[in-house]
């Protein structure tokens, strides 16, 4: 695998980016004849905002916008960069940055796609007054601060300038070196001035640049489905060969495989956890087990009075002692799981599975104990409040491996645990962001791109939108900045790395696994594949019957 700087071949219209080494996925062919404008469908959750691109930044959401909205670059199945709306992005220093898009794009409701449409999007996704979701990925440009403070008067970054209709600047405060690779997450995505009249009810009808578009005003039924249809004027790397995606909301994971099983769903995302053992029985030559850039976590707020200072940190400590993961991801996930070592994934170039405090990964009873009884000298525990782990029940089948930790938990640590069950992804999602949890919480991260640094910097950062455990460390902080500001690549790796050793010895959230796609398909599409990130890749699917 190669790291190449974004400057060394932008100005031939080319990107490059971190090579993904992963294991192959299926095609799934059914042997018929693709039919181009057949509607396919697939499972998803009711998001938790609007669909607005610089205001989502959860699974049930991201998996719909980022189907109609396409920014500058998009990625292949491997992670390697490919050239969407941008011409060409150069920079010779890592800190000034010029964009220029391709000419006459437009966005589905007839408006054109300029440099402006960027601009205005990436200061309003910014800008503290409409608290968006995703605001902390703009944070590297220069004018961020002043548009993101509480009360802040101004609205448009300086470091963003207009320079003509297909071309604009952008200046960062420092040198970040994946900052051009980090360009195809949605969050980066243009919005048409038709957006910043009524963003809310934009939201509920959204127009974008991508291969989908929605079906039609109202095409987002709540908490029932959401209807795409092809957008027959994009013509970028991503050009759809079927007619459509309708997502269906379901409130139960187990209801999604049974409909797929009887081909009224054409694709599930990820097989749940009860079903791990079967579905490759149950879909023979339809489905797929990818590892991917994505990693299953615990988050343990430090704003809970038994998990902050030293003693919380020990008592954290003790907990991921006291979890066998080897156990639970051979019994429970059915080996479809890796143990995880650190905080990041095996298939991101710069990974390194035995990092400097990676023994806080391993199994080890009496240890957890012990650290435990040290946590109870400093602050003794609580037992008013009773340790849980919040969990969605309507994806993924969560319930089974959240009931195996918290037994683990009991029994080898002899405190009070179990799970608490939230009816939707939203509602969990809705709490936590809020800041209002009164236990752990499920959570690990889908990658935006594949960087380490994507990993750690919208999670464990002060202030940082998926920051659920509220961590706060500023050598951690800066070391990450140095690993940004790395002239090449094994100086970048290595800062990256001592600041995943930093978070495996305070823990703000226990790695469990690294995740694989579990991928199954009905009888009735061919040509399903899995991303770099996990997601299957919708305008690649083929329906035939």
């Amino acid at each position: 695998m190669r790291f190449s700087r974004i400057s060394s071949i932008a100005s031939l219209g080319v990107i490059s980016a971190l090579a993904l080494s992963a294991c192959g996925g299926g095609t799934g062919s059914s042997g018929g004849q693709a039919d181009a404008s057949a509607i396919i469908t697939a499972d998803s959750v009711e998001p938790q905002h609007p669909l607005v691109p610089t205001d989502t930044n959860e699974n049930g959401g991201g998996v719909v916008v980022e189907n109609i909205f396409n920014g500058l670059i998009s990625y292949d199945e491997n992670g390697k960069v490919e050239n969407d709306l941008a011409e060409s992005i150069d920079s010779t220093d890592q800190q000034n940055w010029t964009i220029k898009i391709k000419k006459d794009k437009k966005f589905t409701n007839g408006e054109p796609v300029t440099a402006k449409s960027f601009v205005d999007s990436w200061n309003f996704g910014a800008a503290a007054k409409n608290a968006q979701a995703s605001s902390s990925f703009f944070s590297p440009i220069e004018g961020y601060d002043a548009v993101s403070a509480e009360g802040a008067t101004e609205d448009k970054m300086s470091g963003l300038k207009v320079v003509d209709d297909t071309t604009f600047t952008v200046k960062l405060s420092s040198p970040e070196s994946d900052f051009g690779q980090r360009l195809g997450y949605t969050a980066y995505a243009p919005l048409p001035e038709s957006a910043f009249k009524d963003i809310k009810a934009f939201g509920e009808n959204p127009v974008g640049y991508g291969p989908y578009k929605m079906a039609k005003q109202g095409a987002w039924q709540h908490n029932t489905q959401i209807d795409l249809v092809k957008n027959d004027d994009y013509d970028g790397p991503e050009k759809a060969k079927n007619g459509g995606i309708t997502f269906k909301l379901y409130q139960n994971p187990d209801t999604a495989y049974q409909d797929l099983l009887a081909n009224n769903l054409d694709v599930l995302q990820q097989i749940p956890a009860t079903d791990l053992g079967t579905y490759k029985d149950d879909l023979p030559d339809r489905n797929l087990d990818k590892p991917y850039a994505g990693i299953q976590t615990i988050a343990i707020p430090e704003y809970l009075k038994n998990w902050s200072g030293e003693a919380g940190k020990l008592r954290r400590q003790a907990l991921s002692k006291a979890i066998d993961r080897d156990e639970i991801t051979k019994v429970i996930l059915n080996n479809t799981r890796k143990p995880a070592t650190d905080l990041t994934a095996p298939v991101l170039e710069g990974y390194k599975d035995d990092l400097q405090n990676s023994d806080n990964t391993k199994f080890n009873k009496d240890e957890a104990k012990k650290l435990w009884d040290e946590a109870e000298k400093i602050q003794p525990y609580d037992k008013s409040e009773k340790f849980t782990i919040g969990y969605n029940a309507d994806a993924g089948g969560h319930k089974k491996w959240v009931d195996a930790v918290t037994n683990q938990l009991k029994n080898n640590l002899g405190i009070e645990a179990e799970g608490k069950s939230y009816a939707t992804f939203k509602e969990l999602r809705t709490e936590t962001t809020a800041g209002k949890l009164t236990g752990a919480v499920r959570s690990g991260w889908l990658a935006d791109y594949p960087s380490m640094y994507n990993f750690m910097g919208p999670i464990f950062t002060k202030g940082a939108d998926s920051n659920d455990s509220r961590y706060d460390n500023p050598e951690f902080e800066a070391t990450l900045s140095e690993g940004l500001k790395a002239k090449d690549q094994s100086e970048a790796h290595k800062k990256f790395q001592e600041a995943d050793s930093m978070l495996l010895e305070d823990l703000p959230a226990i790695p469990l696994w690294y995740q694989q796609a579990n991928v199954g398909w009905s009888e009735n599409v061919q040509n399903v594949k899995s991303s770099w990130n996990g997601t299957p890749m919708y305008y690649n699917v083929e329906k035939t019957s």
